[in-house]
């Protein structure tokens, strides 16, 4: 896909999804490249990139971080997520002084992996895990790939409060006040293990990988900041083992175990991955799923983007589903859809 394509493609995205300062920045820098300004050197050689690798998103992102670190402070009075107040005029000059005074800088960080471990996708993932239990009473083994900083994995430690009824800690720092619209079960969810894959993780619990997962959140998406923060503290409480892996090696390595449901999650990461990588994937699920039993189950449960047929305005073509595989039936369902930050959550009938 063409680079300014890519850019505006994006800024549409921030902007259904509740960013307008991210989708007013990106179009200004599509300006800005189509005039030979300072992005056409920031993002040299990234055009044909697939719109999948969110370069549009890892730039704005670097300089989040700059702004996050207190060494770009000319852009701090812009930014929300630093007290500011963006202004599309003054603002777009401070963030083209700071790509002119450090290119090289930028563009390193730009060959990062999206680092996106958006807390909100939990309340997908714990819904669809509760609806799990409820149907398998059994401890669950929870295993993540492309988890990031591993902070969803910490799922069942977050407030959720839904349609009169709540779930999680009463205390917990991260609080979702509509999670959902539909019917969740109560269940005794007890998680025996925790454990995740990435091939570039970021440790949660150092100022760095802190501050790598806070960049990549939108400055201006309070709800969403104030959340990643709350699971952060938990982190510091809460243990969970994400390994530099990627995720067909890693599945490769499970094994089921008795007297557990063993549970595969991940939440927008499958376009981040090749063709053969995914199809390797479905083989080794499908392999654990014959091995599957009533004693010890398997559990594939995923919040991803499926391509629909649609006219509506604003749509991307996408639906998001979260969706449950559980073995030894086999048997797929669809339980429900969300936006790509996991609100507008609504469970199936």
């Amino acid at each position: 896909m063409e680079l300014v394509e890519a850019l505006q493609r994006q800024a549409t995205a921030c902007e259904d999804l509740g960013s307008p300062m991210y989708a007013e920045l990106l179009r200004l820098l599509v300006d800005d490249y189509e005039v030979g300004g300072v992005s056409v050197q920031v993002l040299e050689g990234y055009d044909g990139r697939s719109f999948g690798e969110a370069i549009g998103l890892r730039l704005l992102a670097a300089v989040h971080g700059l702004v996050l670190s207190g060494t770009a402070p000319e852009l701090a009075a812009f930014y929300p997520s630093t007290g500011g107040a963006w202004d599309p005029v003054l603002g777009w000059e401070a963030f083209e002084q700071v790509l002119q005074a450090r290119i090289g800088e930028v563009r390193s960080l730009l060959t990062q992996p999206p680092q996106t471990n958006e807390v909100g996708r939990s309340a997908a993932l714990y819904g669809g895990l509760l609806q799990l239990v409820a149907a398998v009473p059994l401890p669950v083994r929870l295993f993540e790939i492309g988890a990031s900083g591993g902070l969803n994995l910490r799922a069942d430690h977050f407030r959720y409060l839904a349609d009169g009824t709540s779930y999680g800690p009463a205390d917990s720092p991260v609080v979702f006040e509509s999670a959902w619209t539909g019917q969740v079960p109560s269940a005794d969810l007890r998680i025996a293990e925790r454990v995740g894959c990435d091939i570039a993780p970021v440790d949660p619990l150092t100022d760095n990988g802190a501050l790598t997962l806070t960049s990549y959140v939108w400055p201006d998406m309070t709800d969403r900041l104030a959340r990643l923060r709350g699971a952060l503290r938990i982190a510091r409480e809460v243990s969970a083992d994400v390994r530099h892996e990627d995720a067909v090696s890693f599945l490769r390595g499970l094994e089921l175990s008795e007297g557990h449901v063993t549970v595969v999650w991940h939440s927008i990461m499958w376009q981040y991955l090749r063709r053969p990588d995914r199809t390797a994937i479905e083989t080794r699920l499908t392999e654990l799923g014959a091995q599957a039993t009533p004693t010890t189950p398997l559990a594939h449960l995923s919040l991803e983007p499926h391509r629909v047929l649609t006219h509506e305005r604003g749509s991307d073509g996408y639906e998001y589903r979260i969706t449950l595989q559980t073995w030894p039936t086999g048997k797929t369902r669809t339980l429900g859809t969300a936006s790509p930050h996991g609100q507008d959550l609504v469970w199936g009938s």
